[in-house]
């Protein structure tokens, strides 16, 4: 059985790791520090941004992450937004990187 994080450690490795790669990254709304769902997006810096939620894959067994929102930074914008009236325990994470990279498919991410 796997142990779980709590949702405040996730994020400080998850920050951790792309300062390492060099990703400009920010905590914009911090949710529940035990438990709390996290959205990650990401602006390509050219008026475009994606939005990724942790879901499941039940064929695979295992965590993946789903494309919540994509296409203009301000439709996207505004769809976390209604996420976030939704769930005030939700953290948001922005990031900024012209190529896209979240690095959400790495080890040990999932």
């Amino acid at each position: 059985m796997r142990a779980r994080l709590t949702t405040d450690l996730w994020v400080s490795a998850y920050l951790a790791r792309l300062r390492l790669a060099d990703i400009a990254a920010y905590v914009t709304a911090k949710g529940d520090a035990t438990a709390g769902a996290v959205v990650v997006k990401v602006a390509t810096l050219d008026g475009h941004a994606r939005a990724f939620q942790r879901g499941y894959d039940l064929q695979a067994d295992r965590p993946v992450w789903m494309v919540l929102a994509d296409g203009p930074e301000p439709e996207v914008d505004q769809a976390l937004a209604r996420q976030r009236n939704r769930d005030s325990d939700l953290w948001l994470i922005e990031l900024e990187d012209r190529r896209g990279r979240t690095l959400l498919g790495e080890e040990g991410l999932d």
